[in-house]
C-alpha cells in the first residue's frame, strides 16, 4: 500500500513539521531563511542550525571552528555535513580529525538545509554525535543571478549564475570570485574561486543530476594571539605574532545523484570522486619551541576521496499496522598521499615530523523501520553497523629511524554496531511529543591507531596514548516537543543528554595524541520560528548546556571540559514590505566558557548584532549590510595553552585570542536576467 500523502506547508523553518520528523532537533532551513540574512562568511550557513556557532581563528580560506551541544567540534570531528550526497569530513586529515571546510559551497545556491542533532539517525554515521546536515543544491534557477559586493578592508565578491534547458533537463552553472584583505595588520590577501556545474533531469517517477564543482583558495592568516601581550601593547589586536601563516587549498570533485520510485517504494543512490589538497602553514605559540627560528608548522595531504551511498525505502501494511522499511548502504575510500607535518620558518622547511601515506575504508550498512502504531504513536526503530579498515605506510619522522617508521606503521581495523529507536506521540492542539535515544561515534585518525612512538622524539608512548582504537562510540537521549498551537510560530523544545567514551584526539599540529577521558554533556534547548504576517519574522533560539569530564583531570581542581559554550542564543527580526523594502537585525551571542579544565581561564562572552537593509524589484536588489553595528571587540574565539613572544621571551601560559572583526559595511547589487 502506499501511505497517505502529507501536505507541507510553509518553506524551511515556515514549514508545518508535524508528522515529518523523528525528533524535536529535525528540522529544515531553506533558501528564503538566509535570503535576506547577512552573512559575512560561508562558515555563517551552519548557524541557521539553531544552537550552532561558526567561528574562525585563522584565515577565512580555513575550515571554521564549529560549536553545538557543548562540543569543541573543532572543525568537524562530531558534527556531519553531506552537501548533495557528497560527506565534507575529511577523516586522517592534516590539521584536524573530521575537517570540515565549506568554502567550496556558494550560498545562493543552497535550496535547502536538513539537519538533525543528537545520534538518533540510522542513515549518518561516521562524525555524527552532535548531529548532521545535509545540504542541497538549486536543481534550477527561475533567473539568471549577476551579484556584486563591495565592502571596507578590502571585500570584493562577485556571483554569475544561471540556468538552460539542455534536452529534457536543466543546466545549472555559475562562477564565483571573492577577494579579501581583512581587517588584520598583517594583509589576508584572500583569493578565492568557485565554479559549479549541475545537469538535472526528472522525468516524474525517477531522476538523476550530475555535478561538477571546483574551489580554489589563497590567503595568508592572522592566528590568535596572547591577551597578556595586547593588554601591554607589545602587540595589537589585530596583530600577528607569524606574518607569514596562512596556505593553499584545492577541491575538484563529480558526482552523480539517481532516484526513482513506483506505488510503494523509491530508491535514492549516488557515488562521487574528489581531488583535495591542502598546505596550511600556522604558528599558534610564537616561540616557545624553538626560541631561535620560531614554531611555525607545516601540514599538508594530497587527497582522492571516492565513494558511494544506496538505500531502498518500501512502504508496507503489517499485522494491519502501516509501516515504512529502510536499508541502506554507505562506502567510502579515502587516499591519503603524502599526509604530513614539518616545522617550517617563514613557509620555508626546517625539519620533519611525520610523512605518511594512508589508505582508510568506511562501510556502513543500516536498517530503518517506521511503524505507525496508531493514529497518534509512531516508533522510528534503526540499526546501523559501521566496519572501518586503516594501512598506515610511515615514510618518515624526526628520529629518520627506520625502526620507529615501522613501529608507527600498520593496519587496524573496527567494527561498531549502533542501535536507534525513538517515540513519537501526537499531535494533540498541532503538538507532538518525542523520545529518543540512540549510539553514534567518529572516528579517530587513522595514524594514531598505529602510533608508538612520538613521531617528534622516538619516545615509546604509554599505553592510553598508543594505538587508540579506531572508533570512539558516544550514546545520547532527549525528550522533546514540536508545536505549531499558536498559528505562525513553529516551536520546540528538547531536553538532552549525551555521553562520549574518550575525548582523546590525534593532534594534527603535534603527531601524537592527546589523551582525555570520558565526558557527560546535558542541556535544554528552545526554538522559535514566528510569521505572523507576510511581511514580518522573528525567531529566537536559545541553548544552554553543561559539559563535563566523567573524572576531574589529573593535577587540576575541576572537570570542564575546555571551549565547551554553555549559552547561545540567536535571535532576529525581518521586514519585507510590499513596495519592495526590506530590512533585518539580528543578534549573535554565545556565552562565557571555561579554557581549562579548571577554569582558571575564561573566554568572556560575546555579543555581535548585524543590521541588514535594501530594496527590491523583479530584476533587481540593492542591499547595504552592516557587520557588528557596536563595534565589539570580544573574542570570536579564545584558547588557553603556553607561548613565548618576541624571540627570548621566557614561555607562560596565558589566554590566546582571536577577536571579531569590527564593525564593517558591504553593499551588494544584484540583477536578474
Amino acid at each position: 500500500m502506499r501511505l497517505e500523502e502529507m501536505v507541507v506547508t510553509g518553506d524551511g523553518r515556515a514549514k508545518t513539521l508535524i508528522g515529518m520528523t523523528g525528533s524535536a532537533s529535525q528540522g529544515e532551513v531553506s533558501q528564503a531563511q538566509f535570503e535576506y540574512r547577512p552573512l559575512s562568511r560561508n562558515g555563517e550557513l551552519m548557524e541557521v542550525i539553531p544552537g550552532a556557532l561558526a567561528n574562525q581563528h585563522s584565515g577565512s580560506g580555513k575550515a571554521n571552528q564549529y560549536f553545538l551541544r557543548g562540543f569543541n567540534l573543532d572543525h568537524g570531528t562530531d558534527f556531519t555535513t553531506y552537501v548533495d550526497g557528497i560527506p565534507m569530513n575529511m577523516p586522517t586529515h592534516a590539521h584536524g580529525q573530521g575537517y570540515m571546510d565549506i568554502n567550496s559551497i556558494i550560498p545562493e545556491l543552497v535550496n535547502k538545509i536538513e539537519y538533525g542533532k543528537g545520534p538518533y539517525y540510522a542513515e549518518v554515521g561516521d562524525f555524527s554525535s552532535a548531529g548532521y546536515s545535509k545540504m542541497f543544491s538549486m536543481n534550477k534557477l527561475p533567473e539568471g543571478i549577476l551579484k556584486f559586493t563591495g565592502g571596507e578592508f578590502g571585500y570584493y565578491r562577485s556571483l554569475l549564475a544561471n540556468s538552460n534547458k539542455i534536452g529534457n533537463g536543466d543546466l545549472l552553472y555559475a562562477g564565483e570570485f571573492n577577494f579579501y584583505n581583512g581587517v588584520w595588520q598583517q594583509p589576508e590577501d584572500s583569493k578565492k574561486f568557485n565554479g559549479m556545474l549541475r545537469y538535472t533531469l526528472d522525468k516524474g517517477d525517477w531522476g538523476l543530476s550530475a555535478n561538477g564543482k571546483g574551489y580554489t583558495n589563497d590567503w595568508t592568516a592572522t592566528n590568535q594571539i596572547p591577551q597578556a601581550l595586547v593588554d601591554n601593547s607589545t602587540l595589537g589586536l589585530y596583530d600577528t605574532m607569524s606574518p607569514t601563516d596562512g596556505g593553499t587549498t584545492n577541491r575538484y570533485s563529480f558526482s552523480s545523484n539517481l532516484w526513482n520510485k513506483g506505488g510503494n517504494w523509491k530508491n535514492d543512490a549516488n557515488i562521487y570522486a574528489l581531488y583535495y589538497d591542502l598546505n596550511l602553514f600556522s604558528n599558534f605559540t610564537g616561540y616557545a619551541d624553538n626560541p631561535v627560528d620560531g614554531d611555525q608548522i607545516h601540514q599538508f595531504e594530497r587527497r582522492v576521496q571516492t565513494g558511494g551511498n544506496i538505500e531502498h525505502t518500501r512502504y508496507n501494511k503489517l499485522f494491519g499496522f502501516d509501516m515504512d522499511n529502510t536499508v541502506g548502504f554507505q562506502l567510502r575510500h579515502d587516499e591519503i598521499m603524502g599526509l604530513g607535518l614539518d616545522h617550517t620558518v617563514n613557509r620555508q622547511y626546517l625539519s620533519t615530523v611525520s610523512h605518511s601515506n594512508i589508505s582508510e575504508t568506511t562501510a556502513g550498512v543500516y536498517l530503518k523501520n517506521q511503524t505507525y502504531w496508531h493514529e497518534k504513536v509512531r516508533t522510528i526503530a534503526g540499526l546501523r553497523g559501521d566496519f572501518i579498515h586503516n594501512d598506515v605506510t610511515v615514510l618518515d619522522t624526526a628520529t629518520h629511524d627506520p625502526n620507529v617508521n615501522a613501529a608507527n606503521s600498520g593496519n587496524r581495523d573496527q567494527a561498531l554496531v549502533s542501535p536507534k529507536l525513538s517515540l513519537v506521540i501526537g499531535p494533540w492542539f498541532n503538538t507532538e511529543y518525542f523520545i529518543n535515544g540512540g549510539f553514534g561515534y567518529h572516528s579517530n585518525d587513522a595514524r594514531g591507531t598505529t602510533l608508538r612512538f612520538d613521531p617528534g622524539t622516538g619516545a615509546a608512548l604509554d599505553s592510553s596514548a598508543a594505538r587508540i582504537s579506531p572508533m570512539a562510540q558516544s550514546r545520547g537521549a532527549e525528550a522533546g516537543i514540536r508545536s505549531n498551537f499558536i498559528n505562525g510560530l513553529n516551536s520546540t523544545l528538547a531536553l538532552w543528554w549525551l555521553e562520549s567514551d574518550q575525548e582523546l584526539v590525534f593532534t594534527g599540529d603535534t603527531g601524537t595524541t592527546e589523551v582525555k577521558g570520558k565526558s557527560h554533556r546535558y542541556g535544554v534547548e528552545w526554538t522559535n520560528y514566528y510569521k505572523p504576517t507576510d511581511w514580518l519574522t522573528l525567531d529566537a533560539d536559545f541553548a544552554l548546556t553543561s559539559a563535563r569530564y566523567a573524572a576531574t583531570p589529573e593535577g587540576e581542581t575541576n572537570s570542564y571540559i575546555p571551549n565547551s559554550v554553555g549559552r547561545v542564543i540567536t535571535t532576529g527580526a525581518t521586514v519585507v514590505a510590499p513596495n519592495g523594502l526590506f530590512g533585518t537585525v539580528r543578534l549573535r551571542h554565545f556565552g562565557d566558557m571555561p579554557l581549562d579544565s579548571s577554569g582558571t581561564f575564561r573566554a568572556g562572552s560575546t555579543s555581535i548584532v548585524n543590521l541588514g537593509a535594501g530594496y527590491k524589484q523583479k530584476q533587481y536588489k540593492l542591499e547595504l549590510d552592516m557587520f557588528n553595528i557596536f563595534d565589539s571587540s570580544a573574542n570570536d574565539i579564545a584558547y588557553a595553552y603556553q607561548y613565548a613572544y618576541p624571540a627570548g621571551a621566557a614561555s607562560q601560559t596565558g589566554l590566546m585570542k582571536h577577536p571579531v572583526e569590527p564593525r564593517m559595511v558591504r553593499a551588494t547589487v544584484t540583477v536578474n536576467f
